[in-house]
């Protein structure tokens, strides 16, 4: 059965079994602050668990597309080493929402394993939780019961609450579940050694394929549990481990899922697959790596320094490195593999090959570059054991420099310490990791309380599309603790107040009580709750408020949200359809609009964007929104849908004239483009491979920019004493400059001339060498090495030391012939080096000519002395040998 099949027989089985086939949400998290990835295919359902919002449907399957690397579930280093663990990975999965529980959960996994994929039921293990007595939780034993339908007690296996007691996070949801495990390895093997005594032991052939989660229990700040009003099932099936089970392959690598990939790698490399365990893992890890590379970036994740970016960074340069290592590339390798992947996933994941040449080019220009950084990295390696012979081991400190600017690992940092003969100080790399870990921990401590619940119900009612004031009541809030400072959050039932999403940010304005008023200095989305940010809780807590958003900062806001709207349809009729948004910034003061492009918008094509979105201005378009509308419909009206956002079956449609502007979207508009009155674009660049960045200002902001502009031209044009043709009189007068730098530049050379020919009367021909030392001023570092030059070129056997005063900078140059550098072994970069002190400085160079620089210019007569020192004993030497 291939993976295909496998895929669709688990679909099909529980859609049969009455549960709503959902489509996988994006692997990227938005408006949740405690996840960048979906690590769980529970992810998308948290707020049904949390009892933040109703189920539309009780019974839910999916296949979700999901990503481990960081936090809780970090899997990152053992991907590659061992064949079972991945970064993306897909999970099956089945969840009951106050539905069925256990018996259901249970007799249903039994009959799909059995009966539809004929596992064999000897070879299968389940796992229930054994209780706890610090937790006062008692044995699982209605899942131990239900398993005994199917299996011996002696397969029916109690384990503990690190294994079978499931947890969201530090606080929410929880509780009991059941795993199923099998017993992949030969007769032989399971006749010496029974599969009972390694379940949950790491063992490579006997692996947990299926974990039936049964959600009773909430986790409070506190600790303590409290039971849920309803019970909830949540089932994850690791995709690539059943196919490697159903296939009988002893490795997820070995399954139809990766051999593709491998296949290629290897065509790349030319190293075969099963060769050598080094290059086994390198593939592995390659192979890994480009899913969730691919998946990241489709979603809307580029690589960056910060947050989820740095950790799609991360895995790129993992599999660089490995592939740098182990396989011999030196250039890009990985994104050749993208039309591999899309062509295998594609149909199930159809973002993957709409988005297939942009993953691919941001892939290739990020590997380039870090290509580049290796190489530095290996430089930079190089010069640390050049600079002290006798070192017997790599420091601590300076391995972690490695690994945090260059992107070494520690492992490749041990290879190459090993290719000459030296150790790694891994306690001391490990001490830098962990200041900068608490460093990093430090910055970021939050202690969250418990929600306290004021009054009944779940849901928040938005007001803020139709009003900016409304009255309500406070739902609940808890205490926030950062550092030395608290403050609250606060749910209303409802509220004008729009949380930050989709790029618009949090409205702010004031909580107004019978008691005062209470600013709200931010409104963030936490799933599908609004919450609201204060310093201090309304008194009385269980009385109708008024919430007021600040109108003059939302009107703002929304010139530049439908801003946005006009600038992307402007971008896609100027540049092309190949033109997506890739990520937005819209507040009071700027509008921020990320989108794919892979060159420079030349000036003409600026102005060309500007004066569209300026011209729908000037129609002044009335905006038309439509509520509900149900997901596919929308994409048949043509709207514009963004990747990696997650939407659900119905969507709110925001149109400026349907042939221009139509997208899907959640946030606040100008009633109509004439609004905006005026849009100027102020910078245009690079922000990441693939994707540029365009910043861009409305109404007042634009019109202060420009009225700033002219009242400068006008200054422009009084200094220059032509206001009427400022860009004249401004031309003539760069004209004049340039002629007078030329003249300059020609007093220089004489200038220069004439020094030259004072210091070639200066030279003392000695024990065969024409030694120049000698003290001068010159107008640049250039003018210093062009002299150098220009004396060794005319003098044979030239020793020479100028120590030269620029512009009131001390520099030194050395320069020596290359006869007397081979005669006798000189090297002016360590005598530069040792005449640089005098003027507290440094510097180096090649051994015929070298530079330092430095800050002390009273240095330079001692320069000149211990110069001629050296030169002396030189002198001396060079008689003694003759």
């Amino acid at each position: 059965m291939d993976s295909k099949h496998i895929r669709n027989s688990f679909l099909n089985f529980f859609k049969h079994k009455e549960h709503e086939i959902v489509p996988s949400a994006p692997m990227v998290v938005k408006n949740d602050p405690t996840l960048m990835f979906t690590n769980a295919g529970m992810n998308q359902f948290k707020d049904f668990f949390l009892g933040n919002k109703k189920a539309t449907f009780k019974r839910v399957a999916d296949t979700q597309k999901c990503l481990r690397v960081s936090g809780k579930h970090n899997d990152l280093e053992e991907v590659g080493i061992d064949t079972y663990h991945h970064t993306m990975f897909e999970m099956l999965g089945n969840w009951s929402f106050g539905d069925y529980f256990k018996k259901e959960a249970i007799d249903w996994a039994w009959e799909l394993l059995t009966e539809v994929y004929k596992l064999k039921p000897d070879r299968l293990y389940a796992t229930y939780f054994g209780g706890d007595k610090q937790e006062q939780l008692v044995p699982d034993l209605d899942a131990r019961d239900q398993w005994q339908n199917h299996l011996p007690e002696n397969r029916i296996l109690p384990f503990g609450r690190k294994d079978n007691f499931w947890e969201m996070g530090d606080q929410g949801p929880c509780g009991p579940c059941s795993e199923i495990h099998y017993d992949l390895r030969p007769d032989s093997e399971r006749e010496e050694v029974s599969g009972a005594t390694l379940v949950n032991q790491d063992h490579p052939q006997v692996i947990e394929i299926w974990n039936l989660v049964f959600i009773q229990f909430n986790r409070l700040a506190s600790g303590a549990l409290e039971g849920l009003p309803e019970k909830h099932v949540d089932t994850g099936l690791g995709f690539e481990r059943l196919v490697r089970v159903i296939q009988g392959k002893s490795s997820n690598y070995d399954t139809d899922i990766f051999q593709p990939l491998l296949s290629r790698i290897s065509e790349l490399s030319g190293i075969p697959y099963h060769n050598a365990e080094a290059t086994d893992i390198a593939m592995r890890v390659i192979a890994d790596h480009i899913r969730a590379l691919a998946f990241a970036i489709a979603d809307g994740e580029m690589p960056s320094n910060t947050k989820g970016g740095y950790v799609i960074r991360r895995i790129l340069r993992r599999a660089v490195r490995y592939g740098y290592t182990f396989l011999g590339f030196r250039e890009p390798f990985l994104y050749q593999l993208v039309e591999v992947l899309s062509g295998k996933m594609g149909e199930v994941f159809p973002e993957l090959p709409q988005q297939a040449e942009f993953i691919r080019k941001v892939i290739h220009e990020e590997e380039s570059a870090f290509l580049r950084t290796l190489a530095n990295g290996m430089s930079r390696f190089q010069k640390y054991l050049d600079s002290d012979t006798s070192i017997e081991q790599i420091d601590g400190a300076f391995a972690f420099e490695l690994y945090d600017t260059f992107g070494f690992p520690v492992d490749l940092t041990q290879l190459i310490a090993r290719e000459n003969r030296l150790e790694v100080d891994l306690p001391g790399f490990q001490s830098a990791m962990d200041q900068q870990k608490n460093r990093s921990r430090a910055a970021q401590d939050k202690d969250e309380g418990d929600w306290v619940k004021v009054s009944e119900g779940s849901g928040v009612l938005f007001t803020g599309y139709e009003e900016l004031e409304s009255v309500a009541k406070v739902q609940r809030y808890r205490k926030v603790q950062t550092k030395n400072k608290k403050h609250y959050q606060l749910v209303l039932d409802r509220t004008p107040f729009y949380a930050e999403s989709g790029g618009q940010v949090g409205d702010t304005g004031v909580i107004e009580t019978n008691s005062g008023k209470i600013p709200v200095w931010d409104t963030k989305k936490e799933n599908d709750l609004i919450v609201h940010l204060v310093n201090e809780l309304p008194d009385p807590i269980d009385q109708p408020l008024k919430a007021i958003v600040n109108r003059q900062k939302r009107q703002a806001t929304e010139n530049n949200h439908s801003a946005t709207h006009l600038l992307h349809a402007a971008l896609r009729q100027v540049l092309g359809d190949h033109v997506q948004q890739r990520g937005s910034l819209v507040n009071d003061q700027v509008l921020r609009f990320d989108f794919s492009h892979f060159s420079r918008m030349s000036p003409e094509e600026v102005a060309k964007v500007e004066h569209l979105v300026n011209l729908k201005i000037r129609e002044n378009i009335v905006r038309e929104v439509r509520e509900d509308v149900p997901l596919a419909r929308a994409r048949e009206m043509g709207a514009m849908a963004l990747f990696g956002e997650k939407y659900g079956e119905s969507v709110r449609v925001v149109c400026f004239d349907p042939k221009f502007s139509i997208e899907l979207c959640g946030g606040t508009h100008v009633k109509a483009t004439g609004q905006l009155g005026l849009f100027k674009i102020v910078s245009e660049g690079s922000v990441a491979s693939g994707i540029r960045r365009i910043e861009a200002i409305t109404a007042s902001k634009a019109e202060e920019l420009v009225d700033r502009r002219f009242n400068e031209l006008d200054q422009i044009g009084e200094i220059l004493k032509s206001p009427g043709n400022a860009v004249k009189a401004l031309s003539a007068l760069v004209d004049e400059r340039n002629q007078l730098n030329r003249e300059l530049e020609r007093l220089q050379r004489n200038e220069l001339q004439r020094i030259k020919l004072d210091l070639l009367g200066e030279i003392v021909k000695e024990a065969g060498m024409s030694q120049l030392i000698a003290e001068v001023k010159l107008p640049s570092a250039q003018a210093l090495k062009d002299l150098s030059f220009e004396l060794k070129n005319q003098v044979n056997g030239l020793f020479a030391i100028l120590a030269a005063d620029i512009d009131g900078k001390p520099q030194i140059a050395v320069t020596i012939s290359e006869e007397l550098v081979k005669s006798h072994a000189l090297d002016a970069g360590a005598i530069v080096r040792d005449l640089a002190k005098h003027i507290k400085g440094g510097g180096g160079g090649q051994p015929f000519f070298a530079t330092a620089g430095g800050k002390d210019l009273g240095g330079l007569t001692t320069v000149v002395k211990e110069g001629k020192k050296t030169l002396s004993k030189l002198v001396i030497s060079n008689k003694q040998n003759s």
